[in-house]
C-alpha cells in the first residue's frame, strides 16, 4: 500500500496503520535529523532492551530525496515506537510535543478505523441499489455515491479531486478526507441503504438525506 500523508492529521498512513517520521521528530523536537537517527538506533540496538521484533513493527526504514536529489536514510515510527523514542526526551516542552504528538496518532487511528468501516459498508451499500434495480447500470452507484458525497462535501468526487490537486486516476477520495468528512459518509451511507431498501426514489432520498445530515451534524 502506497505511504500517504494525511494533511489533517500531518501522520503518514500505510496497511492501516498511522506513522510519523524521523524528519517530522528532528523539527518538532529542535533536534539535528542525525541526532534522531542516532537516538533511533541506540532504542533498536540488540543490547537497548527493546526486541528485535519490537524494533522490526515500530521503526521501519525509509528514505527521502534533499534539494539536490540525494536519497538521504529516514526512519516511519508508529505510536508505540514514537513513544519509546521520545520517553527519554525531557523537559516542559518536549512533554508538550508528545503529548500532542499521541493525541493526533489517537486522532489518526480513529480516522483510520472509520475509513476501514466505510469500505466495509460499501458491499453493503453496492448491494442495495443492485436490488433496487432490474438492471442496475453504472451510473446508478456513482450517482448514489456522489449524492452523498456533495451533501458532505458541497461537491462531486470528480470536483473534489480538481479542487483539491488530487490525481484524477486515484480510485477513492477518502484517504484524503477529514476525520468528521469520513463518520459524515459512513454514517449517511448506512442510512441511504435503509432508505433504498424501502423504496424511496432517488429525490426522496436526496432529500431525506440532506435534512438528517443538517440535523445530525451541523446543527450538532
Amino acid at each position: 500500500m502506497k505511504l500517504l500523508l494525511n494533511p489533517e492529521f500531518n501522520l503518514y498512513e500505510k496497511d492501516g496503520k498511522a506513522f510519523c517520521d524521523s524528519l517530522q521528530i528532528a523539527e518538532t523536537f529542535g533536534k539535528r535529523h542525525d541526532h534522531v537517527l542516532r537516538d533511533i538506533a541506540k532504542v533498536t540496538a540488540p543490547k537497548s532492551g527493546v526486541s528485535e521484533n519490537f524494533s522490526r513493527l515500530n521503526f521501519e526504514p525509509s528514505d527521502y530525496k534533499d534539494a539536490s536529489g540525494k536519497k538521504n536514510p529516514k526512519y516511519l515510527l508508529t505510536k508505540d515506537g514514537f513513544t519509546i523514542l521520545t520517553f527519554g526526551y525531557s523537559g516542559v516542552k518536549a512533554m508538550r510535543f508528545k503529548e500532542a504528538y499521541i493525541n493526533r496518532f489517537n486522532q489518526m487511528e480513529q480516522f483510520i478505523k472509520s475509513l476501514l468501516a466505510a469500505k466495509l459498508e460499501f458491499p453493503a451499500f453496492t448491494a442495495a441499489i443492485m436490488d433496487a434495480h432490474e438492471e442496475p447500470k453504472h451510473y446508478h452507484f456513482s450517482n448514489e455515491i456522489n449524492m452523498i458525497n456533495r451533501i458532505v462535501l458541497g461537491v462531486s468526487a470528480s470536483q473534489f479531486k480538481e479542487q483539491n490537486g488530487i490525481d484524477k486516476k486515484a480510485s477513492s477520495i477518502r484517504p484524503y478526507l477529514s476525520a468528521d468528512q469520513i463518520r459524515s459518509i459512513e454514517e449517511l451511507q448506512r442510512v441511504d441503504i435503509g432508505l433504498i431498501v424501502s423504496g424511496m426514489d432517488y429525490e426522496q432520498r436526496k432529500v431525506t438525506l440532506s435534512s438528517y445530515y443538517s440535523r445530525r451534524f451541523i446543527a450538532a
